[in-house]
Formats: structure tokens, sequence, C-alpha cells
């Protein structure tokens, strides 16, 4: 269980989605009252933009930032994550939600709980039952396979997490966080607890999330590791090049002993030279490639360009 007085910070994307972040904020309120500070970055919202009144009313403090633009899910947390570290100081814990109740509050206590041990960084979720349809589950089984193949790494969680201030700025110091707060999360190597949490179902309203949508999320989990990637490709180019080599060395032996087909050979050792030429190509810029892909670090208060308006909230009604 959660101590009495442990307090902690939510930062939670919200893009037009006013019913399930409402519900959100009052699910916080009762179960952790004035324990929980909560920071709303409103993605741009247009017909549902995120109100001050939606926290106050429900019962807790916090901020609604406001960007001049809609950036995205994951840069939407980093700019959150970086508020939170340079204008809540004291902020020891600080919890990365969704707003549409997948991420069920109840379970924030077991991902602090994790925090408590010394040599945990970061708590995140995993998912032991997910809503979701077959299709999205057969997608994510296809994403986390073509992930492992091409970064050799395994990533089996999402927002949903549990962070202390220390690993807060060394997230806040990585650009990866802005492309992917999961894969930059895997990347800053800080030390992780895996904890399984169910996923619950959305409050309001239906997924904003198309196919296409959670296949360029996947593609940007694959930019992070832009250098592994390469180096793979790469590898794989160099096997099927040497291979071209070698079925090149045999069609021609198989000609000089006279087993070839007319017009056999031609074909076959035009169609290998296309391969090598190709694959050859490909491994040069490959290994150009690998060698300017670089990680750099985030300039600090670079959350502020997007920042439309800040609205600081306090609860109307005493925490329960």
């Amino acid at each position: 269980m959660l101590e009495p007085d442990a307090s902690f910070v939510v930062v939670t994307p919200v893009y037009e989605d006013h019913v399930a972040s409402t519900r959100l904020f009052t699910e916080l309120a009762r179960l952790y009252g004035d324990r929980v500070f909560v920071v709303a970055v409103d993605d741009g919202s247009i017909r549902e933009p995120v109100q001050p009144f939606q926290l106050s009313s429900s019962g807790v403090s916090g901020v609604v930032l406001r960007l001049r633009r809609n950036v995205g899910h994951q840069k939407a947390i980093a700019i959150g994550l970086g508020y939170v570290e340079e204008n809540l100081p004291d902020a020891q814990r600080v919890v990365v939600m969704d707003s549409d109740g997948e991420d069920l509050p109840e379970t924030i206590s077991t991902l602090l709980e994790a925090l408590r041990d010394e040599n945990v960084d970061v708590a995140v979720a995993r998912r032991r039952s997910r809503v979701e349809t077959l299709r999205f589950r057969a997608f994510y089984v296809v994403y986390k396979f073509i992930f492992q193949l091409l970064t050799g790494r395994t990533i089996s969680f999402g927002n949903f997490m549990a962070i202390k201030v220390g690993a807060l700025h060394r997230l806040n110091a990585m650009h990866e966080v802005w492309t992917h707060v999961a894969a930059g999360l895997i990347a800053s190597k800080l030390r992780l607890a895996v904890c399984p949490i169910d996923r619950g179902p959305r409050y309001a309203g239906q997924s904003k999330m198309n196919f296409v949508g959670l296949t360029l999320h996947g593609f940007r989990a694959l930019m992070v590791f832009a250098e592994d990637v390469l180096v793979r490709v790469g590898l794989m180019c160099v096997l099927v090049s040497s291979a071209s080599i070698v079925l090149a060395v045999v069609a021609t032996l198989l000609k000089l002993a006279g087993y070839a087909t007319p017009g056999w050979f031609s074909m076959a050792l035009g169609v290998l030279f296309l391969v090598f030429l190709q694959t050859g190509t490909l491994t040069l810029m490959t290994l150009m490639l690998s060698g300017i892909v670089r990680g750099t670090i985030q300039k600090p208060g670079a959350y502020r360009e997007y920042l439309a308006g800040v609205t600081e909230v306090t609860a109307d009604v005493a925490p329960r």
C-alpha cells in the first residue's frame, strides 16, 4: 500500500477527451486526495480543450499546460516531464499515464511501491490483460517481434510508469524521449522494475489512434535505436551480397562443367550481380549513416517553446 504521506505528480496528455479526462481527475481525487498533483497537457485540443474547472471541481490541484499545436502523445508527455523538472522541484515521484482510463488510477500504488527499492529508478507497467480488438493484438505481436529483430531489445511496456526524481533529470536530457517515451526509457539504461498490471476499458469515447498512427508509433520506436537498426541491416546486406558472390561462383562452375542450360547462366549471373550491387550500395549507405547518428542532449527548457498558456488550479472541494 502507498504510504499516507507519499505525494506524487501525475503527468497526463489529453487530446479532445473532455469526458474521459474529467473522470480520471475524479478518480485520482477519490483515491489519493491531496497527495496527487496533476499536470494535464492539453495537446492542442480545439473542440474539447481541457478546462481548469475539470480539475478543481473533481477535487484535485494541478496545472493545465495548453500547447500551441497538436504535437502528438509522446511529445506531450515529454513537455509535461520538462515542466515538472523546472517548475515542481519538490516532486520526488512522477507518474505518467493516459487520460482515457486504460491506465487504472488504482494501480498507481503498485508502481510507486516498486520505486521503494533503491535499485529501481523507474517502475513500468506491463499489460497482464488487454481490452483490445484482435487486430490490435495481432499488430502488437508483430510489432514486438520486428522491434526485437531489428534492435536486439525487448519492449513490453508503454507509457504508464512511475519515475524517481533522479531518473526524471536523466530522461529530460534525452531527445529520444520526445520521439518515443518507452523506447527512450530503454535507451536511457535506467534500472527498471516491470509490474504486471491489467489494462482497463476506456472511460468514454473511442481511441483516436488508427492503424496508420499505430504503425507510425512503432516506426518511431525503431528510430530511437537507428544505429542498431542500421548495423543489423548492414550485416544482413553483407550476408546477402556474400551469398550472391558464392552463388555466382557456383553458377560459373556449373557453366564450365556443362550443366547449365542455354540462357540460364547469363540470367543467373545478371540477377546475382544486381543483388550484389544493390546490397553493396545499401551497406555503404548504412555504414555512412551509422557514423552520423548519435544521441544528443535535450536542451533544458525546450518544452517552453510549445506552451501557449499555463493555468494553475486549486481544488474546490476538500480532499477525500
